[in-house]
């Protein structure tokens, strides 16, 4: 019971910020809710030592980034079109507050999934080269390029001038 006191308040402070990151990772409204509750849902079990560490909120947005690149790895992956989109129960619609967003969103699709991590921990967590390598576990000259490449793919799908998206 004590885990649940400690991590209730914590899910209702950070699940706009995660849900909004997540949302830039998948693209959809519905992917996004469920990337955050799958993160939530994995890291429940081990909650006291995510809360010891230094930065709760960076080990969870690091769980989330690498549950979505596993995701996106899985075969069995699937999307599905359907006919008609159901009501939103809450009356909360991501997707209505972002529309402002739908250019970089687009131009995000266009990128790898390791190059969208990255430009997304930058840019929209405005985090130094250095956390986001230890979040993707990899090398900061490896973050680095995956940044670089990706701002040089994002300039010449959208004929953008290199100040513009950088």
């Amino acid at each position: 019971m004590e885990r649940t006191a400690e991590f209730a308040p914590f899910v209702r402070a950070n699940t706009p910020a995660l849900l909004r990151t997540a949302y830039l990772l998948t693209g959809s409204a519905a992917a996004a809710e469920e990337l955050v509750q799958d993160t939530f849902a994995r890291l429940y079990p081990k909650w006291a030592r995510i809360e010891a560490a230094e930065v709760p909120l960076a080990y969870v947005r690091r769980a989330m980034a690498n549950g979505f690149i596993n995701q996106q790895r899985r075969a069995d992956r699937r999307e599905f079109a359907v006919e008609a989109v159901p009501e939103l129960a809450d009356g909360w619609d991501a997707a209505a507050q972002l529309a402002d967003r739908d250019e970089v969103w687009t131009l995000l699709r266009t990128l790898p999934d390791r190059q969208r991590a990255a430009l997304v921990l930058r840019y929209f967590h405005d985090l130094p080269d250095e956390d986001i390598a230890s979040t993707l576990d990899c090398r900061v000259g490896t973050v680095r390029s995956l940044i670089s490449r990706g701002l040089a793919a994002l300039r010449a799908t959208s004929g953008a001038s290199p100040r513009r998206l950088a």
